[in-house]
């Protein structure tokens, strides 16, 4: 039997990032746009959120428009006071990904440094194979396509014997266009046709396995 492969996106599906971490990056990034536009924080804050949905970051409205080095970028709205503080991790959580059978990579919008430091606070960095960030997409972010095709090519993956695990619906389109199982955690009633399970929690995956097929 083929060997199975877990695809976890990072914020939101291992930890939850909205209560401290993505409210002080989107101030991080705010404050980038005031200091390096000349902008008043309130026409900062508009343009960071017009670039997050029409390119599905902000990094790519800045790149686009702004010619803005994206590493310079990321480095500056990825700094944390105590990071350690803010992040809410899933109980257990190491005993649930040790219990999934399979390779696991981490595949996420955000920037190596911030990957790896949460996964080693969250005391889970050793049960993936690889992080597979930002910077390896070329910093064209999910759910562009071009950053799923470089994973599978990268780990020369066959996308049927793979599972996506993602907070964002969007996302698992992408995946799912990709051939990709998809799981999507959510606690939303309504569930998209290309998802193939829906979980409140990552705490309920192992219960899930018996619903996903592999070539």
């Amino acid at each position: 039997m083929t060997e199975r492969v877990w695809i976890f996106d990072l914020d939101n599906t291992l930890h939850d990032a909205n209560l401290h971490i993505f409210p002080h990056i989107n101030r991080s990034m705010t404050a980038y746009l005031q200091y390096h536009l000349n902008m008043n924080e309130h026409t900062a804050n508009a343009l960071r959120i017009d670039y997050w949905r029409r390119y599905g970051a902000t990094l790519s409205g800045m790149m686009r428009h702004h010619a803005t080095d994206p590493a310079h970028f990321l480095w500056h709205t990825h700094q944390f006071p105590v990071l350690s503080d803010m992040i809410l991790s899933e109980p257990r959580l190491r005993h649930v990904l040790k219990k999934l059978p399979g390779k696991k990579i981490i595949f996420s919008n955000a920037p190596q440094h911030y990957a790896h430091a949460v996964l080693k606070i969250l005391r889970i960095d050793d049960c993936f194979h690889d992080v597979f960030a930002i910077e390896q997409t070329r910093y064209q972010p999910k759910p562009q396509r071009h950053g799923f095709l470089r994973l599978l090519h990268k780990h020369r993956l066959n996308p049927a014997n793979c599972v996506m695990v993602e907070d964002s619906a969007d996302n698992l389109y992408t995946a799912k266009l990709c051939g990709m199982n998809t799981v999507w955690i959510s606690n939303l009633s309504r569930v998209p046709a290309y998802v193939d399970v829906k979980i409140a929690s990552v705490q309920q995956l192992p219960r899930m396995l018996s619903q996903l097929r592999f070539v």
